[in-house]
Protein backbone atom coordinates (compact mmCIF):
# COMPACT_ATOMS: atom_id res chain seq x y z
CA UNK A 1 0.00 0.00 0.00
CA UNK A 2 3.02 2.26 0.28
CA UNK A 3 2.86 3.04 -3.41
CA UNK A 4 -0.74 4.21 -3.08
CA UNK A 5 0.27 6.54 -0.28
CA UNK A 6 3.16 7.82 -2.39
CA UNK A 7 0.79 8.38 -5.32
CA UNK A 8 -1.58 10.27 -3.03
CA UNK A 9 1.12 12.63 -1.82
CA UNK A 10 2.38 13.07 -5.39
CA UNK A 11 -1.10 14.17 -6.51
CA UNK A 12 -1.35 16.55 -3.55
CA UNK A 13 2.09 17.94 -4.36
CA UNK A 14 1.29 18.60 -8.03
CA UNK A 15 -2.05 20.14 -7.10
CA UNK A 16 -0.44 22.36 -4.46
CA UNK A 17 2.29 23.61 -6.80
CA UNK A 18 -0.30 24.42 -9.46
CA UNK A 19 -2.41 26.24 -6.91
CA UNK A 20 0.60 28.29 -5.78
CA UNK A 21 1.40 29.23 -9.40
CA UNK A 22 -2.18 30.34 -10.08
CA UNK A 23 -2.25 32.30 -6.79
CA UNK A 24 1.00 34.12 -7.57
CA UNK A 25 -0.29 34.95 -11.06
CA UNK A 26 -3.49 36.43 -9.59
CA UNK A 27 -1.51 38.44 -7.04
CA UNK A 28 0.58 39.86 -9.87
CA UNK A 29 -2.66 40.96 -11.52
CA UNK A 30 -3.59 42.65 -8.25
CA UNK A 31 -0.22 44.37 -8.22
CA UNK A 32 -0.90 45.74 -11.72
CA UNK A 33 -4.24 47.03 -10.45
CA UNK A 34 -2.36 48.93 -7.75
CA UNK A 35 0.01 50.32 -10.40
CA UNK A 36 -2.96 51.28 -12.55
CA UNK A 37 -3.91 53.94 -10.00
CA UNK A 38 -0.36 55.20 -9.38
CA UNK A 39 1.01 58.19 -11.26
CA UNK A 40 3.35 57.07 -14.09
CA UNK A 41 7.06 57.03 -13.44
CA UNK A 42 7.52 57.73 -17.16
CA UNK A 43 7.99 61.33 -18.19
CA UNK A 44 5.75 62.33 -21.05
CA UNK A 45 6.40 65.05 -23.61
CA UNK A 46 3.58 67.48 -24.21
CA UNK A 47 2.85 68.12 -27.87
CA UNK A 48 3.21 71.65 -29.24
CA UNK A 49 1.07 70.88 -32.30
CA UNK A 50 -2.28 72.54 -32.73
CA UNK A 51 -5.23 70.98 -34.58
CA UNK A 52 -4.73 73.28 -37.53
CA UNK A 53 -0.96 72.82 -37.75
CA UNK A 54 0.03 71.79 -41.28
CA UNK A 55 3.38 70.38 -40.19
CA UNK A 56 1.99 66.95 -39.38
CA UNK A 57 4.53 64.24 -40.31
CA UNK A 58 3.93 61.83 -43.16
CA UNK A 59 2.29 58.57 -42.07
CA UNK A 60 2.01 55.23 -43.83
CA UNK A 61 -1.12 53.31 -42.90
CA UNK A 62 -0.72 49.57 -43.42
CA UNK A 63 -3.75 47.26 -43.64
CA UNK A 64 -2.65 43.59 -43.65
CA UNK A 65 -5.50 41.56 -45.18
CA UNK A 66 -6.12 37.91 -45.94
CA UNK A 67 -9.55 36.78 -47.19
CA UNK A 68 -11.67 39.48 -45.52
CA UNK A 69 -14.42 39.95 -48.11
CA UNK A 70 -17.05 40.80 -45.49
CA UNK A 71 -15.17 43.66 -43.82
CA UNK A 72 -12.44 44.98 -46.12
CA UNK A 73 -14.62 47.60 -47.85
CA UNK A 74 -15.78 48.90 -44.49
CA UNK A 75 -12.16 49.09 -43.34
CA UNK A 76 -10.97 51.11 -46.35
CA UNK A 77 -13.96 53.47 -46.16
CA UNK A 78 -13.13 54.08 -42.52
CA UNK A 79 -9.42 54.71 -43.06
CA UNK A 80 -9.91 57.30 -45.81
CA UNK A 81 -12.20 59.23 -43.44
CA UNK A 82 -9.42 59.88 -40.93
CA UNK A 83 -9.09 63.53 -40.00
CA UNK A 84 -5.53 63.99 -41.22
CA UNK A 85 -4.20 66.07 -44.15
CA UNK A 86 -4.74 64.00 -47.30
CA UNK A 87 -1.27 64.82 -48.58
CA UNK A 88 0.33 63.69 -45.31
CA UNK A 89 -0.57 59.99 -45.37
CA UNK A 90 -0.59 57.00 -47.69
CA UNK A 91 -2.53 53.74 -47.43
CA UNK A 92 -0.87 50.40 -48.16
CA UNK A 93 -3.24 47.45 -48.38
CA UNK A 94 -1.12 44.34 -47.86
CA UNK A 95 -3.31 41.87 -49.70
CA UNK A 96 -2.48 38.17 -49.34
CA UNK A 97 -6.03 37.12 -50.22
CA UNK A 98 -6.96 34.24 -52.50
CA UNK A 99 -10.68 34.97 -52.80
CA UNK A 100 -13.03 37.80 -53.81
CA UNK A 101 -11.36 40.12 -51.29
CA UNK A 102 -8.78 41.12 -53.90
CA UNK A 103 -11.46 42.31 -56.32
CA UNK A 104 -13.13 44.38 -53.62
CA UNK A 105 -9.77 45.94 -52.70
CA UNK A 106 -8.94 46.78 -56.31
CA UNK A 107 -12.29 48.54 -56.76
CA UNK A 108 -11.79 50.56 -53.57
CA UNK A 109 -8.22 51.48 -54.50
CA UNK A 110 -9.42 52.73 -57.88
CA UNK A 111 -12.30 54.67 -56.30
CA UNK A 112 -10.19 56.50 -53.74
CA UNK A 113 -7.15 57.03 -55.95
CA UNK A 114 -9.45 59.01 -58.26
CA UNK A 115 -10.41 61.14 -55.25
CA UNK A 116 -6.80 62.08 -54.64
CA UNK A 117 -5.81 59.59 -51.91
CA UNK A 118 -2.40 57.98 -51.95
CA UNK A 119 -3.67 54.42 -51.79
CA UNK A 120 -2.38 51.23 -53.35
CA UNK A 121 -2.48 47.48 -52.93
CA UNK A 122 0.62 45.35 -52.41
CA UNK A 123 0.02 41.81 -53.67
CA UNK A 124 2.55 39.09 -52.86
CA UNK A 125 3.07 35.91 -54.86
CA UNK A 126 3.00 33.79 -51.68
CA UNK A 127 2.16 34.14 -47.97
CA UNK A 128 5.70 33.54 -46.74
CA UNK A 129 5.91 34.73 -43.15
CA UNK A 130 2.16 35.40 -43.08
CA UNK A 131 1.32 38.77 -41.49
CA UNK A 132 4.89 39.42 -40.36
CA UNK A 133 6.16 38.64 -43.87
CA UNK A 134 3.67 41.05 -45.44
CA UNK A 135 4.60 43.84 -43.02
CA UNK A 136 8.32 43.29 -43.53
CA UNK A 137 8.05 43.27 -47.33
CA UNK A 138 6.05 46.50 -47.34
CA UNK A 139 8.64 48.30 -45.20
CA UNK A 140 10.87 49.04 -48.17
CA UNK A 141 8.13 50.95 -50.01
CA UNK A 142 6.62 52.72 -46.97
CA UNK A 143 7.26 56.46 -47.31
CA UNK A 144 6.06 57.46 -43.85
CA UNK A 145 8.21 58.41 -40.90
CA UNK A 146 5.52 56.65 -38.87
CA UNK A 147 3.56 53.49 -39.66
CA UNK A 148 0.03 52.92 -38.38
CA UNK A 149 -1.29 49.36 -38.54
CA UNK A 150 -4.92 48.20 -38.52
CA UNK A 151 -6.30 44.70 -38.90
CA UNK A 152 -9.28 44.21 -41.20
CA UNK A 153 -11.98 44.40 -38.52
CA UNK A 154 -10.81 47.65 -36.90
CA UNK A 155 -12.59 51.00 -37.27
CA UNK A 156 -10.43 53.71 -35.68
CA UNK A 157 -12.03 57.02 -34.74
CA UNK A 158 -11.48 59.88 -37.20
CA UNK A 159 -9.05 61.66 -34.84
CA UNK A 160 -6.88 58.57 -34.33
CA UNK A 161 -3.72 59.90 -35.98
CA UNK A 162 -3.99 63.36 -34.43
CA UNK A 163 -4.44 61.72 -31.02
CA UNK A 164 -1.44 59.41 -31.33
CA UNK A 165 1.21 61.14 -33.47
CA UNK A 166 1.97 63.88 -30.88
CA UNK A 167 3.38 61.20 -28.55
CA UNK A 168 6.29 60.88 -30.95
CA UNK A 169 7.44 64.41 -30.06
CA UNK A 170 9.44 62.44 -27.51
CA UNK A 171 12.28 61.06 -29.67
CA UNK A 172 12.59 58.03 -27.41
CA UNK A 173 9.07 56.79 -28.16
CA UNK A 174 9.08 54.04 -30.75
CA UNK A 175 5.51 52.79 -30.47
CA UNK A 176 2.10 54.11 -29.47
CA UNK A 177 -0.59 51.57 -28.62
CA UNK A 178 -4.27 52.40 -28.07
CA UNK A 179 -7.14 50.59 -26.35
CA UNK A 180 -9.37 48.21 -28.22
CA UNK A 181 -13.11 48.80 -28.03
CA UNK A 182 -15.72 46.33 -29.26
CA UNK A 183 -18.17 46.79 -32.12
CA UNK A 184 -20.21 43.67 -31.45
CA UNK A 185 -19.86 43.10 -27.71
CA UNK A 186 -23.63 42.57 -27.32
CA UNK A 187 -23.88 40.08 -30.21
CA UNK A 188 -23.89 36.97 -27.98
CA UNK A 189 -22.73 35.62 -24.64
CA UNK A 190 -19.52 34.54 -26.40
CA UNK A 191 -18.66 38.09 -27.50
CA UNK A 192 -19.68 39.48 -24.07
CA UNK A 193 -17.22 37.15 -22.36
CA UNK A 194 -14.40 37.98 -24.78
CA UNK A 195 -14.88 41.69 -24.15
CA UNK A 196 -14.95 40.96 -20.43
CA UNK A 197 -11.41 39.56 -20.60
CA UNK A 198 -9.94 41.96 -23.16
CA UNK A 199 -11.09 44.93 -21.09
CA UNK A 200 -8.73 43.77 -18.34
CA UNK A 201 -5.76 43.56 -20.69
CA UNK A 202 -6.41 46.98 -22.22
CA UNK A 203 -6.93 48.75 -18.90
CA UNK A 204 -5.33 47.16 -15.84
CA UNK A 205 -2.57 45.20 -17.55
CA UNK A 206 -1.42 47.63 -20.22
CA UNK A 207 -1.89 50.83 -18.23
CA UNK A 208 -0.55 49.23 -15.05
CA UNK A 209 2.65 48.16 -16.80
CA UNK A 210 2.95 51.54 -18.49
CA UNK A 211 2.52 53.46 -15.24
CA UNK A 212 5.12 51.32 -13.49
CA UNK A 213 7.69 51.59 -16.27
CA UNK A 214 7.55 47.86 -17.05
CA UNK A 215 7.94 46.45 -20.54
CA UNK A 216 4.63 46.19 -22.38
CA UNK A 217 3.49 45.28 -25.86
CA UNK A 218 2.18 46.44 -29.18
CA UNK A 219 -0.99 44.42 -29.77
CA UNK A 220 -0.58 43.90 -33.50
CA UNK A 221 -3.09 46.55 -34.53
CA UNK A 222 -4.56 49.92 -33.54
CA UNK A 223 -1.13 51.37 -32.93
CA UNK A 224 1.61 53.41 -34.58
CA UNK A 225 5.32 52.64 -34.99
CA UNK A 226 8.22 54.94 -35.64
CA UNK A 227 9.72 53.42 -38.79
CA UNK A 228 13.25 53.91 -37.45
CA UNK A 229 12.30 51.88 -34.37
CA UNK A 230 11.20 48.89 -36.47
CA UNK A 231 14.45 48.99 -38.41
CA UNK A 232 16.63 49.43 -35.32
CA UNK A 233 14.93 46.49 -33.57
CA UNK A 234 15.63 44.17 -36.51
CA UNK A 235 12.34 44.36 -38.40
CA UNK A 236 9.35 42.05 -38.48
CA UNK A 237 10.25 38.39 -37.94
CA UNK A 238 7.97 35.43 -38.62
CA UNK A 239 9.52 32.78 -36.36
CA UNK A 240 6.69 33.21 -33.82
CA UNK A 241 2.91 33.50 -34.24
CA UNK A 242 2.93 36.73 -32.21
CA UNK A 243 5.25 38.88 -34.28
CA UNK A 244 3.82 41.96 -32.52
CA UNK A 245 4.87 40.82 -29.03
CA UNK A 246 8.26 39.73 -30.35
CA UNK A 247 9.08 43.05 -32.03
CA UNK A 248 7.73 45.00 -29.05
CA UNK A 249 10.25 43.39 -26.73
CA UNK A 250 13.15 43.61 -29.15
CA UNK A 251 12.44 47.32 -29.57
CA UNK A 252 12.29 47.98 -25.82
CA UNK A 253 15.48 46.02 -25.20
CA UNK A 254 17.06 48.38 -27.75
CA UNK A 255 16.02 51.30 -25.56
CA UNK A 256 12.81 52.39 -27.29
CA UNK A 257 9.70 53.27 -25.27
CA UNK A 258 6.08 52.28 -25.82
CA UNK A 259 3.40 54.82 -24.97
CA UNK A 260 0.02 53.41 -24.00
CA UNK A 261 -2.97 55.69 -24.57
CA UNK A 262 -5.91 54.21 -22.69
CA UNK A 263 -8.12 57.16 -23.53
CA UNK A 264 -7.80 56.59 -27.31
CA UNK A 265 -9.98 53.71 -28.47
CA UNK A 266 -10.15 51.75 -31.71
CA UNK A 267 -13.36 49.70 -32.06
CA UNK A 268 -13.00 46.19 -33.51
CA UNK A 269 -15.06 43.09 -34.14
CA UNK A 270 -14.85 40.16 -31.73
CA UNK A 271 -14.96 36.59 -33.10
CA UNK A 272 -18.63 35.64 -33.37
CA UNK A 273 -18.27 31.85 -33.33
CA UNK A 274 -16.37 29.30 -31.25
CA UNK A 275 -14.04 28.30 -34.10
CA UNK A 276 -12.94 31.89 -34.61
CA UNK A 277 -12.38 32.35 -30.89
CA UNK A 278 -10.35 29.16 -30.62
CA UNK A 279 -8.18 29.98 -33.63
CA UNK A 280 -7.43 33.37 -32.10
CA UNK A 281 -6.72 31.88 -28.67
CA UNK A 282 -4.46 29.22 -30.17
CA UNK A 283 -2.44 31.83 -32.06
CA UNK A 284 -2.08 34.07 -29.02
CA UNK A 285 -1.22 31.27 -26.58
CA UNK A 286 1.22 29.41 -28.81
CA UNK A 287 2.79 32.64 -30.05
CA UNK A 288 3.20 33.88 -26.49
CA UNK A 289 5.07 30.70 -25.55
CA UNK A 290 7.23 30.91 -28.69
CA UNK A 291 8.10 34.53 -27.93
CA UNK A 292 8.92 33.73 -24.30
CA UNK A 293 11.28 30.98 -25.42
CA UNK A 294 12.91 33.33 -27.93
CA UNK A 295 13.09 36.56 -25.94
CA UNK A 296 13.60 35.62 -22.26
CA UNK A 297 17.34 34.94 -22.59
CA UNK A 298 17.78 38.43 -24.08
CA UNK A 299 15.66 39.94 -21.30
CA UNK A 300 17.82 38.46 -18.56
CA UNK A 301 21.10 39.32 -20.28
CA UNK A 302 20.00 42.93 -20.87
CA UNK A 303 20.80 45.92 -18.67
CA UNK A 304 17.19 46.71 -17.72
CA UNK A 305 16.49 46.75 -13.98
CA UNK A 306 15.58 43.61 -12.02
CA UNK A 307 11.92 44.51 -11.47
CA UNK A 308 11.52 44.99 -15.23
CA UNK A 309 13.10 41.59 -15.86
CA UNK A 310 10.81 39.88 -13.36
CA UNK A 311 7.69 41.55 -14.72
CA UNK A 312 8.74 40.84 -18.31
CA UNK A 313 9.15 37.17 -17.39
CA UNK A 314 5.68 37.05 -15.83
CA UNK A 315 4.25 38.82 -18.87
CA UNK A 316 5.91 36.58 -21.45
CA UNK A 317 4.97 33.42 -19.54
CA UNK A 318 1.39 34.51 -18.89
CA UNK A 319 -0.08 32.02 -21.39
CA UNK A 320 1.32 29.16 -19.29
CA UNK A 321 -1.32 29.92 -16.63
CA UNK A 322 -3.67 27.67 -18.63
CA UNK A 323 -1.40 24.67 -18.15
CA UNK A 324 -1.61 25.06 -14.38
CA UNK A 325 -5.36 25.72 -14.45
CA UNK A 326 -5.78 22.50 -16.45
CA UNK A 327 -3.60 20.51 -14.03
CA UNK A 328 -5.45 22.05 -11.09
CA UNK A 329 -8.78 20.88 -12.46
CA UNK A 330 -7.74 17.36 -13.47
CA UNK A 331 -5.85 16.64 -10.23
CA UNK A 332 -8.62 18.02 -8.01
CA UNK A 333 -10.81 14.98 -8.76
CA UNK A 334 -8.50 12.32 -7.25
CA UNK A 335 -8.27 14.53 -4.16
CA UNK A 336 -11.86 13.53 -3.43
CA UNK A 337 -10.67 9.96 -2.87
CA UNK A 338 -7.34 10.48 -1.07
CA UNK A 339 -7.63 13.42 1.31
CA UNK A 340 -9.62 11.67 4.04
CA UNK A 341 -7.61 8.40 3.96
CA UNK A 342 -4.41 10.48 4.33
CA UNK A 343 -5.92 12.41 7.23
CA UNK A 344 -5.97 15.72 5.34
CA UNK A 345 -8.75 18.19 4.68
CA UNK A 346 -9.56 20.50 1.79
CA UNK A 347 -9.13 23.46 4.14
CA UNK A 348 -5.42 23.36 3.27
CA UNK A 349 -6.25 24.51 -0.26
CA UNK A 350 -8.39 27.50 0.61
CA UNK A 351 -5.55 29.77 -0.46
CA UNK A 352 -7.42 29.83 -3.79
CA UNK A 353 -9.80 32.34 -2.18
CA UNK A 354 -6.98 34.90 -2.38
CA UNK A 355 -6.80 34.28 -6.13
CA UNK A 356 -10.55 34.54 -6.50
CA UNK A 357 -10.85 37.80 -4.58
CA UNK A 358 -7.93 39.33 -6.51
CA UNK A 359 -9.46 38.47 -9.88
CA UNK A 360 -12.91 39.71 -8.84
CA UNK A 361 -11.38 43.05 -7.92
CA UNK A 362 -9.30 43.34 -11.11
CA UNK A 363 -12.16 42.41 -13.43
CA UNK A 364 -14.62 44.57 -11.56
CA UNK A 365 -12.49 47.70 -11.89
CA UNK A 366 -11.63 47.02 -15.55
CA UNK A 367 -15.21 46.44 -16.66
CA UNK A 368 -17.58 48.21 -14.26
CA UNK A 369 -15.14 50.99 -13.44
CA UNK A 370 -13.59 51.71 -16.83
CA UNK A 371 -14.59 49.92 -20.03
CA UNK A 372 -18.34 49.35 -19.87
CA UNK A 373 -20.69 52.09 -21.08
CA UNK A 374 -21.82 54.00 -18.03
CA UNK A 375 -25.21 52.98 -16.65
CA UNK A 376 -26.80 52.96 -13.21
CA UNK A 377 -24.07 51.53 -10.98
CA UNK A 378 -26.37 48.95 -9.39
CA UNK A 379 -27.32 47.58 -12.82
CA UNK A 380 -23.64 47.35 -13.81
CA UNK A 381 -22.76 45.48 -10.63
CA UNK A 382 -25.66 43.10 -11.16
CA UNK A 383 -24.46 42.42 -14.71
CA UNK A 384 -20.95 41.79 -13.40
CA UNK A 385 -22.22 39.33 -10.78
CA UNK A 386 -24.03 37.39 -13.50
CA UNK A 387 -21.19 37.43 -16.03
CA UNK A 388 -18.21 36.74 -13.77
CA UNK A 389 -18.94 33.09 -12.89
CA UNK A 390 -19.78 32.32 -16.54
CA UNK A 391 -16.50 33.94 -17.59
CA UNK A 392 -14.53 31.93 -15.02
CA UNK A 393 -16.25 28.77 -16.20
CA UNK A 394 -15.47 29.36 -19.88
CA UNK A 395 -11.89 30.40 -19.10
CA UNK A 396 -11.27 27.19 -17.15
CA UNK A 397 -12.91 25.25 -19.97
CA UNK A 398 -10.46 26.76 -22.48
CA UNK A 399 -7.55 25.48 -20.37
CA UNK A 400 -7.30 22.18 -22.29
CA UNK A 401 -7.27 23.82 -25.73
CA UNK A 402 -4.94 26.63 -24.69
CA UNK A 403 -2.55 24.31 -22.81
CA UNK A 404 -2.01 22.33 -26.00
CA UNK A 405 -1.19 25.57 -27.83
CA UNK A 406 1.28 26.66 -25.14
CA UNK A 407 3.02 23.28 -25.10
CA UNK A 408 3.36 23.36 -28.88
CA UNK A 409 4.94 26.78 -28.57
CA UNK A 410 7.45 25.70 -25.92
CA UNK A 411 8.37 22.48 -27.76
CA UNK A 412 8.74 24.20 -31.12
CA UNK A 413 6.01 22.47 -33.11
CA UNK A 414 5.53 24.34 -36.38
CA UNK A 415 2.04 25.47 -37.41
CA UNK A 416 0.58 27.95 -39.85
CA UNK A 417 -0.70 31.42 -38.98
CA UNK A 418 -4.46 30.79 -38.93
CA UNK A 419 -6.19 34.13 -39.04
CA UNK A 420 -9.54 34.70 -37.35
CA UNK A 421 -12.21 35.44 -39.99
CA UNK A 422 -14.57 38.36 -39.39
CA UNK A 423 -18.02 38.76 -40.87
CA UNK A 424 -19.07 42.35 -40.30
CA UNK A 425 -20.84 43.38 -37.11
CA UNK A 426 -24.10 44.07 -38.90
CA UNK A 427 -24.45 40.56 -40.32
CA UNK A 428 -27.19 38.45 -38.78
CA UNK A 429 -26.67 34.90 -37.50
CA UNK A 430 -28.16 33.25 -40.59
CA UNK A 431 -25.72 35.09 -42.84
CA UNK A 432 -22.85 34.30 -40.49
CA UNK A 433 -23.28 30.54 -40.43
CA UNK A 434 -23.78 30.29 -44.18
CA UNK A 435 -20.62 32.24 -45.01
CA UNK A 436 -17.72 30.53 -46.72
CA UNK A 437 -15.36 31.37 -43.86
CA UNK A 438 -17.41 29.56 -41.23
CA UNK A 439 -15.58 26.37 -40.19
CA UNK A 440 -17.86 23.41 -39.41
CA UNK A 441 -15.26 20.78 -38.57
CA UNK A 442 -15.47 19.33 -35.04
CA UNK A 443 -11.99 18.16 -34.07
CA UNK A 444 -10.67 15.83 -31.42
CA UNK A 445 -10.04 18.72 -29.02
CA UNK A 446 -13.77 19.47 -28.93
CA UNK A 447 -14.50 15.80 -28.31
CA UNK A 448 -11.92 15.87 -25.50
CA UNK A 449 -13.70 18.87 -23.99
CA UNK A 450 -16.94 16.89 -24.02
CA UNK A 451 -15.19 14.03 -22.19
CA UNK A 452 -13.74 16.43 -19.63
CA UNK A 453 -17.22 17.80 -19.00
CA UNK A 454 -18.40 14.27 -18.17
CA UNK A 455 -15.30 13.80 -15.96
CA UNK A 456 -16.18 16.82 -13.84
CA UNK A 457 -19.88 15.98 -13.65
CA UNK A 458 -18.82 12.60 -12.24
CA UNK A 459 -16.62 14.49 -9.77
CA UNK A 460 -19.69 16.43 -8.64
CA UNK A 461 -21.44 13.15 -7.86
CA UNK A 462 -18.55 11.74 -5.82
CA UNK A 463 -17.99 15.06 -4.05
CA UNK A 464 -21.60 14.96 -2.90
CA UNK A 465 -21.39 11.28 -2.00
CA UNK A 466 -18.22 11.70 0.07
CA UNK A 467 -19.50 14.93 1.61
CA UNK A 468 -16.52 16.88 0.21
CA UNK A 469 -18.38 19.90 -1.00
CA UNK A 470 -15.32 22.16 -0.82
CA UNK A 471 -14.59 21.33 -4.45
CA UNK A 472 -18.21 21.47 -5.56
CA UNK A 473 -18.15 25.02 -6.99
CA UNK A 474 -14.87 24.42 -8.79
CA UNK A 475 -16.04 21.15 -10.35
CA UNK A 476 -19.37 22.65 -11.34
CA UNK A 477 -17.68 25.57 -13.14
CA UNK A 478 -15.27 23.19 -14.87
CA UNK A 479 -18.06 20.86 -15.95
CA UNK A 480 -20.10 23.80 -17.22
CA UNK A 481 -17.14 25.40 -19.03
CA UNK A 482 -16.17 22.25 -20.92
CA UNK A 483 -19.83 21.53 -21.68
CA UNK A 484 -20.30 25.04 -23.11
CA UNK A 485 -17.32 24.61 -25.42
CA UNK A 486 -18.52 21.19 -26.55
CA UNK A 487 -22.04 22.47 -27.24
CA UNK A 488 -20.72 25.51 -29.11
CA UNK A 489 -18.63 23.18 -31.29
CA UNK A 490 -21.58 20.83 -31.78
CA UNK A 491 -23.79 23.72 -32.83
CA UNK A 492 -21.13 24.94 -35.25
CA UNK A 493 -20.81 21.44 -36.73
CA UNK A 494 -24.49 20.92 -37.46
CA UNK A 495 -25.80 24.44 -38.15
CA UNK A 496 -27.02 24.67 -41.75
Amino acid sequence: MMWLEFLGYFIIGVYSLSLIYVTVFCLMQLQLLFRYFIKPQIKTVESKKSVGDESWPFVTIQLPVFNEKYVVARLIDNIVSLDYPKDRFEIQILDDSVDETTEIINEKVKEYAQKGFQIHSIKRTDRKGFKAGALEEAMSSAKGEFIAIFDADFLPETDFLKATIPSFDDPGVGVVQTRWAHINQNYSILTELQAFQLNVHFTIEQKGRYNAGYLLQFNGTAGVWRKACITDAGGWESDTLTEDLDLSYRAQLKGWKINYLEEVTAPAELPSDINGLKSQQFRWMKGGAETAKKILPAVWSSDIILTQKVQATIHLLSSSIFIFVFILGVFSVPLLFILNPLGLGAIHFFVYLISLLSIILVYGVANVGVAWPKEIKLIMIFKFVLLFPVFVSLSMGLAFHNSLAVLQGFFGKTSAFVRTPKYGASRDLKSLVSSSYFAKKMGWVSIGEGCLSVYFFIALYFGWKFDMKEFFTMHFLLALGYLMLFLFALKSRFTK
